[in-house]
């Protein structure tokens, strides 16, 4: 399918994990792929394994000086955005009683500071009929102890994306959130066998999710098929969150 055709799309945490995989599929389907991430040399392999002429720009995504620079170099070089991922995020327990200042703004330094800075950033720069999609979890609307810092971030976007969507309407831009459960991704690989297992228990489809399968969904949102879609949160969790 060619369904990002002539697109530029912006993926903010795009050289690994869920943001990598939705890059590729975006590239795959036509579009001008631009990817940011914290370290350069990820940048650089991440730019390798997308191919089809896509570029990276290091970044941190809880810098609004960083987005601000990353936009303006997109809109020197391309004019406009027509799709925008907002993906960095950072998830590491911590129970109730052990939180400290730090854990909770980092958290929500990169997993909210970024987005709506991100957005903001990216405002003058988005075509009108232009897409959004905010990475969220599933997370977000269940209780997963010991990661209520994280889950309130996801939360938090989710409540975002109901007034952004109402706020960028009249210019036909849209914004969707995307919300996977465990998801099968590199530092996945690196949790214990038992945590893995605990994390698989709830999920009905009996496995986690795979990074292709959330960026199935997000370039769906991300395109004209998906053109009367806006405000919504749609899960890619195997039914953990649902069932």
């Amino acid at each position: 399918m060619n369904r990002m055709v002539d697109k530029v799309a912006l993926v903010v945490g795009g050289a690994k994990g869920i943001g990598l995989a939705v890059a590729k599929r975006l590239a795959i389907e036509g579009a001008v792929v631009i990817v940011t991430g914290r370290v350069a040399h990820q940048v650089d392999l991440a730019v390798e394994a997308i191919g089809y002429g896509s570029t990276g720009i290091v970044a941190d995504a809880g810098s609004p000086e960083d987005l601000e620079r990353v936009v303006a170099k997109v809109r020197d070089v391309h004019g406009h955005i027509d799709a925008l991922v907002l993906n960095a995020g950072l998830s590491e327990p911590s129970p109730l009683a052990d939180i400290t200042t730090d854990h909770f703004d980092r958290h929500f330094d990169v997993n909210v500071r970024g987005t709506v800075y991100g957005l903001k950033a990216a405002l003058d720069t988005l075509r009108d009929g232009s897409s959004v999609v905010l990475m969220g979890s599933v997370a977000g609307s269940i209780s997963v102890s010991g990661y209520g810092t994280y889950a309130a971030t996801k939360a938090a976007l989710r409540s975002y994306a109901r007034t952004w969507a109402m706020e960028l309407a009249p210019r036909g831009i849209r914004v969707n959130v995307v919300a996977p459960g465990p998801t099968d991704t590199e530092m996945m690989a690196r949790v214990p066998d038992d945590v893995r297992a605990a994390l698989i228990a709830p999920i009905p489809l009996g496995r986690m999710a795979r990074p292709e399968e959330v960026a199935a969904a997000s370039v769906f949102l991300l395109s004209d098929e998906a053109s009367f879609t806006t405000g919504a949160e749609l899960f890619v969790d195997g039914g953990m969150g649902q069932v």
